[in-house]
Order: C-alpha cells, then sequence, then structure tokens
C-alpha cells in the first residue's frame, strides 16, 4: 500500500489532504501517540529494535508527513483583527474609520512622487525600465505592446498637437473622449494630464440627447473618437446647431475624405490623431503638468429622473483612492511589476480607471479586449492577466455557466462536494489553485480565465453571497469586494484580505471615514447602527459641474456625501448594504434604474391601471406586477379576440403577452433603454389599496411591502425569464 501512494501522485495528494484535518492542530507529540511510536527521548531505543523492513516503512513515512508539513498550504494573514475591522472616529458623531490606516490622518497618497495622475504614470515609467506598458490584439493573434516610452512620447505629442490646435494647458480645458476602451483612450488621457487639462468621456448608453448635454454643459471644443459613425453623430449635432461651441473631431481610426468635407460645412475640423500626433511632435510644447488640488476628470453619472451630474474629480480624488486600496493590500497582494490587467469595463466609469491607475503605478501592464465581449475569454487566454476586474454580471454568468455543465445529478453533486471542501479552505484562509479539487474540478475554469488571475476586484453593483463563495473557491484566487459610487472616485469600502465571508462590502478604506445618519421616514436609526451611508475624505469629489442645486443636495457643509445608501454596521466593524433612501436602484450590470419613471409610462398603457416595477441588484433585467383595469381590459381584450370574465383574463397567457407587448411598445416612445424595460411581468387581480397596505395615504406605493407581498410571483419571474 504505501509503495501504491508513493507512485501514484494524485492519491498521494488525497491522502495527505484527508490527513490535514487530522493533523494540523495537533502536536508532535500527540502524533507519535496516534501512530503508537515512544516519546522522544526513547526513539533511540526504538529504532535501534526495529527491522530494516520496518525501518524503511517508517522512514517512508516519516518522509512523506515532513514533506508535508514543509509543503502544506498556509493561511493568508490577515493586516487586521477580523472582528474589528474598523473603529469609532473619537467626537465624530459615530463616524467609523479603517483600523489598517496607522494613524489618525487620513491617506491622501501612497508614494511621495505620485499624487497626480501625470506622476502615477512617469513613476511606472521609471520603474519598469521602459517596459511593455498598453497591449491590444487583432484576432487570432498575440498581443502586441506599447512601451511605457512609446505612451509617454504619444501623449506629448498628441498633448502639444491639442495646443497648436486652439486648446489650452489649463484646468479650464475640457477635452471629451468618445471611444470604446483601447490604448488611444489612454494616450489621450495621458496627453490631458501632461498639459494640465480635463477629460470628459462620453459612452454610447448615454443617448444622443446626453451626448449634446454634456458638450454644452463642459463647453467641449474638441472629442476625441475611435469610429467614424461616432464622428458623424457629433457632426449631426452641429448641423442642427446643437452644439455650436465643437470645433475639432480628432479619430483614432481611418475614416473617408466625404466626412472630413462634411465637417467643414458645418465648420468643424475633422483630422486623425496620428495627424494631431504628428503635429506636436514638430512643435513640441514642454509639458504643464498637473497639481493634486487640479481637476483631471468630469465623469458624468447618467440621469435616471433628470439630465446627467457631472461629478467633478481631482487628481488628488483619484490617487487617494487607489492609495486606499494599496494601503489595505500591502502585506497580501501587493501589485508588481509583472501584473498584468485585462481591460473591458467601461473606461468612461471611474471603478476600471483606478483599477489600472494601481498598475502604471507598479509599472505593470494593461491589455485591451478587441471590442466583443464574446471574445473576453479568448483575450484572456490569450493575455494571462493576473489582475481581473469585474463586474456582479459577468460572475453570475461565470458561475451559471459552471453549473449549467454539471448537467446530471452526479456531476453536479461531485462539483458541490469539491466546491464545499474548497470553500472550507477559504474560510480557514487558505487561497490556492493547486489542490486535488483543482486538478479534478477547477483547472478548466481557471484556465479558462488565462490561468495566472491571482486578484479578482468586483463593484458597481452587489454580489450575490451564493456564487461569491463558489468562486472564491472555484477560482482560487484573492476575490474582493468594493463599495462607493463616482463621487467618492470609486470606492470608499473595501475586502479586508482574510476575511472571505460575504453579504457585506467590507470596511472603510483609509482614505474615508464613514458614517451613517438616521432616515426618519423609512424608521432607519443610528442608534441601532443602521442608516444613510456618508463618506468624508480627500477621495469625496469637489461637486457637480455647472449644478449648485443637486451639490448642495450631496454634499452637506461640513463636507459629508450623502449616498442614497441605507447601511448596517456588522459587529465586527463592515458594511452591510441593505436599502436605498430613494427608489433608485443598480441592476447587477451597474445600470441605475428609477422605476417610478418607469411606472408613469407603463401606466399609460390603455389596460392597465397600476404596476409595480421591480430591480434586483442581483439580477440583470427587471420584471413588473401589473394589475389591469377591471373596466377597460375585457373590451381591450375582446378587440384582440380574447373573451373572459375579468378573473378569466388575467390568468390568460395569450392576454398577458399583449399587455406586456403594448407596455414595452409604450417604453420604446417615450425614450426607455432596452435596461429600463420589464422583460416579464405577473398580472394580479386586486387593486393595490390603503386597505390592503400596498400604498400610503397619499396613495403612493409602499415599495417594502409591494416586494414583500409579491415575493414569490417576483422570483418566480425571474426564473421562467433565465
Amino acid at each position: 500500500m504505501l509503495t501504491f501512494f508513493l507512485v501514484s501522485g494524485g492519491s498521494l495528494w488525497l491522502l495527505a489532504e484527508f490527513v490535514l484535518s487530522l493533523l494540523e492542530k495537533m502536536q508532535t507529540q500527540e502524533i507519535l501517540r496516534m501512530l503508537r511510536l515512544p516519546e522522544l527521548g526513547d526513539l533511540g531505543q526504538f529504532f535501534r529494535s526495529l527491522s530494516a523492513t520496518t525501518l524503511v516503512s517508517v522512514g517512508a513515512l516519516a518522509a512523506i508527513l515532513a514533506y508535508w508539513f514543509t509543503h502544506r498550504p498556509k493561511a493568508l494573514q490577515p493586516p487586521c483583527d477580523l472582528l474589528k475591522q474598523s473603529e469609532e472616529v473619537e467626537d465624530s458623531g459615530g463616524a467609523r474609520r479603517s483600523v489598517i490606516s496607522g494613524g489618525p490622518e487620513l491617506l491622501t497618497h501612497y508614494y511621495d512622487d505620485a499624487r497626480t495622475m501625470y506622476q502615477v504614470f512617469r513613476r511606472g515609467l521609471s520603474i519598469s525600465g521602459n517596459g511593455p506598458c498598453l497591449g491590444f490584439r487583432k484576432p487570432n493573434q498575440p498581443y502586441q505592446w506599447l512601451s511605457y516610452q512609446e505612451v509617454a512620447d504619444r501623449a506629448e505629442f498628441l498633448g502639444s498637437g491639442l495646443l497648436q490646435h486652439n486648446c489650452k494647458a489649463s484646468t479650464d480645458q475640457f477635452i471629451g473622449v468618445f471611444a470604446q476602451n483601447r490604448p488611444e483612450w489612454i494616450i489621450a488621457e495621458l496627453a490631458c494630464y501632461t498639459y494640465s487639462m480635463v477629460v470628459v468621456p462620453l459612452y454610447d448608453t448615454l443617448g444622443p440627447g446626453v451626448i449634446r448635454y454634456i458638450i454644452n454643459t463642459a463647453d467641449i471644443s474638441t472629442v476625441i473618437v475611435d469610429k467614424a459613425w461616432k464622428a458623424g453623430l457629433l457632426l449631426e449635432h452641429v448641423e442642427k446647431k446643437e452644439t455650436p461651441g465643437l470645433k475639432l473631431i480628432i479619430l483614432m481610426e481611418p475614416f473617408e475624405e466625404a466626412l472630413q468635407e462634411r465637417g467643414k460645412k458645418c465648420g468643424v475640423l475633422l483630422k486623425s490623431m496620428q495627424a494631431v500626433e504628428d503635429c506636436g511632435q514638430e512643435n513640441h510644447r514642454a509639458p504643464v503638468p498637473p497639481r493634486p488640488d487640479d481637476l483631471s476628470i468630469v465623469c458624468f453619472t447618467s440621469g435616471t429622473t433628470g439630465d446627467p451630474k457631472g461629478a467633478m474629480l481631482t487628481h488628488g480624488n483619484v490617487v487617494a483612492d487607489f492609495s486606499g486600496f494599496l494601503k489595505v493590500t500591502e502585506k497580501v497582494i501587493f501589485p508588481r511589476q509583472d501584473d498584468v490587467l485585462i481591460s473591458f469595463l467601461p473606461l468612461a466609469h471611474m471603478f476600471e480607471r483606478v483599477i489600472q491607475s494601481v498598475v502604471y503605478c507598479h509599472g505593470g501592464r494593461v491589455g485591451f479586449f478587441q471590442g466583443d465581449i464574446r471574445l473576453l475569454s479568448d483575450d484572456m487566454k490569450a493575455l494571462c492577466p493576473t489582475i481581473f476586474p469585474v463586474v456582479p454580471r459577468l460572475l453570475n454568468r461565470m458561475y451559471d455557466k459552471i453549473f449549467s455543465q454539471a448537467n446530471t445529478p452526479v456531476k453536479r453533486w461531485l462539483l458541490e462536494f469539491a466546491a464545499k471542501r474548497k470553500q472550507a479552505e477559504v474560510r480557514s484562509g487558505i487561497i490556492r489553485n493547486d489542490s486535488i479539487w483543482d486538478e479534478l474540478f477547477f483547472n478548466k475554469i481557471q484556465a479558462s480565465l488565462g490561468g495566472c488571475v491571482r486578484m479578482i476586484v468586483t463593484g458597481a453593483a452587489p454580489v450575490s453571497p451564493a456564487v461569491l463563495g463558489f468562486l472564491r473557491a472555484a477560482l482560487g484566487c484573492q476575490v474582493y469586494e468594493g463599495y462607493g459610487q463616482t463621487e467618492c472616485t470609486a470606492g470608499c469600502t473595501f475586502t479586508t484580505p482574510g476575511d472571505w465571508t460575504s453579504g457585506h462590502v467590507g470596511a472603510p478604506l483609509p482614505c474615508n471615514h464613514i458614517k451613517l445618519v438616521d432616515v426618519e421616514e423609512l424608521n432607519y436609526w443610528t442608534s441601532k447602527g443602521e442608516g444613510e451611508i456618508c463618506v468624508r475624505g480627500p477621495n469625496v469629489f469637489k461637486g457637480y459641474l455647472k449644478d449648485p442645486k443637486n451639490t448642495h443636495e450631496a454634499l452637506d457643509s461640513d463636507g459629508w456625501l450623502h449616498t442614497g445608501d441605507i447601511g448596517r454596521w456588522l459587529p465586527e466593524g463592515t458594511l452591510k448594504i441593505i436599502d436605498r433612501k430613494k427608489h433608485i436602484f443598480k441592476l447587477a450590470q451597474g445600470e441605475y434604474i428609477a422605476p417610478e419613471k418607469i411606472e408613469n409610462i407603463y401606466t399609460r398603457s390603455e389596460p392597465v391601471a397600476q404596476v409595480y416595477v421591480h430591480g434586483d441588484s442581483l439580477k440583470a433585467f427587471l420584471v413588473g406586477i401589473v394589475v389591469p383595469d377591471p373596466e377597460v381590459m375585457p373590451c381591450w381584450a375582446q378587440k384582440r379576440g380574447i373573451e373572459g370574465t375579468y378573473a378569466q383574463l388575467c390568468t390568460n397567457k395569450e392576454l398577458k403577452k399583449a399587455i406586456l407587448d403594448d407596455m414595452v411598445r409604450l417604453g420604446k416612445e417615450s425614450g426607455l433603454h432596452s435596461f429600463e424595460q420589464v422583460k416579464a411581468i405577473h398580472i394580479h387581480s386586486e387593486m393595490f389599496s390603503v386597505h390592503n397596505g400596498l400604498l400610503t395615504p397619499t396613495l403612493k406605493a409602499k415599495r417594502p411591502e409591494l416586494r414583500g407581498y409579491f415575493k414569490k410571483q417576483i422570483e418566480e419571474l425571474y426564473t421562467i425569464s433565465i
């Protein structure tokens, strides 16, 4: 038997992992007694009495145990006491801070030579030894790389070229960037930072009307775009005299001369990015670096109930935010020069940009996906990233795909058994990808991500504890969750290394304090450890561009950012998100939803009397509960050849589909995005009322009560629609 286990590596490790739980907490003397061996003092006499065969067996067993003891996986050491991850700040009205901060002062920067985004990149250039920086690939081809020096040079040339085209080296100069993730996006951003200009990202999902609003609000005269059709979209606004200030469009990709002629007719100059860089190289200007307090970016958040709001973030804001992340993880999984990040989350959002800044600051590499999310796995296999920022929607897809492949009861049982064994390791602080369970079950999953991922960071929306727990085990790497919003740059809380529990968003980052305030109308009280989450620190934004009203609502006189989210402090000092102050929530992909706006549109549908739109931050789409009008629906149904009593019509599947189609039609006509449309509805025959507890005395929907009342139906709608 001993010989068999020695030659069977898999069996040997299976045996070793089995005895791990038996041996790990035992002392040497206990192990000897278990094996019926003498005490250490009697070993000499014992060995002299053994035969040669027995000595070989004992020696082999001792070798196995010695090898196991020296090679057994070790638990990750947390940077603080996990039972006390935050502490109350004195004389602060209940505010809490990270215990990892290292002092009473909030963290503003991690490196003295990296206090602006310009300095962050220069630091990466210096320590990388001019290593690879930005990567891109064509279909079925390996990644090609631009070096740090190439990126820095091109940024200076582009910035100098902008100055030659009537732009100013000033924080009053706003440059629009309207492009998908690609190296030129970063070059354009760095060009702005090199000459103290301000970046204003634009993105497709905002819609043409919103893009027009941003260009005018930010007084943008120059926009850098990737594709010709986007330039055409911008020209339409100029032709309609909607954006009179737009004078220059710079294209990253080739374009036809006809587009250039079209621009001339309405007074807009179209030039290729390469031409502007060439112009800048011929007329090079010395950099005009920004200061930490200078504006770096205006990030417009999608407006759910009105125009979008332009959050003004300084260089110091961004540096403080990622410095907080560095401080929390410094002893466990610190960024390295050989780190590689896969970039596919929109650069128009701060989450992706903060994570990338961490990589640049340490001389790492960023590889961009091809632009098609369906090819992401192929890109990851070619890139082999070590850092993988994600949103919950992608994690949910991974989870669903893994379990869909376990398509028999036996396969599913084995997968769940292996996951439980790995999850037990995770709970004890052991994160690895070389266990027997990885070899048998999870190595293909890990290989689909390139096989080198050591850190996953998720944000933008909550993650299901079941999904997070499973993937922490299956992916064999450290998975962190953060919480925040654009107004605090990206994150204000972050998972503490070693705390692999789920159902919370971690402790405050060392760059900010967090406090809860009473929300009387929703019955949340700080005396019970609940309330609206407020954030204060050097990562909090300076306000909304040209919008004092919304700025005043978001920032109070003491500098506290009121997030609108409701939180609860857990005993360990971590924060749990439990509600939303206003009836606005996020879907799993990070899109904000204002349900009352959607309900007002849907109630215009002729047969609809009442509607409740429900969204779950762990789901990617909306569902609805519809109460038909008892007087109108029978006639409306009859016109469609459907007969029956009101009660019968409420259960008719054909009529339900007709009502849903009419609601979606109205939604399209009213300009709802696809993610704002319900994908499934349940027909309910009883009206919401004060009497049944579903409406307030002023006849407003009691959303928590509606959510609870229709819990079963909502769960069925999500199950049916998957």
